[in-house]
């Protein structure tokens, strides 16, 4: 995943639309959209302003996991009584 790909995940999950985001993030909506879209390059700055409208640091936004890495910490989070349940549903699919 590229960075402008990654944006646009966050910024979709958050519920910005990408004018919301600029204009929170002070940058400006066409530069972001071109981001996004692979056509322009982002500086440290202004994905340190685009992190901060999203409300994640920088290192968040790099810490990317795979669904199965996700998965395997939600799994390792749960109870075994949950992990009983949780594998009884999956069987009954």
């Amino acid at each position: 995943m590229n960075i402008g790909d990654r944006i646009k995940n966050l910024r979709e999950k958050a519920g910005f639309t990408q004018n919301s985001l600029a204009e929170k993030a002070g940058v400006s909506q066409t530069h972001l959209r071109r981001v996004e879209l692979g056509q322009a390059d982002i500086t440290v700055g202004h994905l340190q302003l685009v992190c901060d409208a999203l409300e994640i640091s920088i290192k968040d936004f790099f810490n990317i996991c795979d669904e199965s890495e996700e998965l395997s910490v939600v799994l390792s989070n749960l109870t075994p009584k949950q992990k009983h349940l949780l594998f009884e549903f999956l069987k009954s699919l």
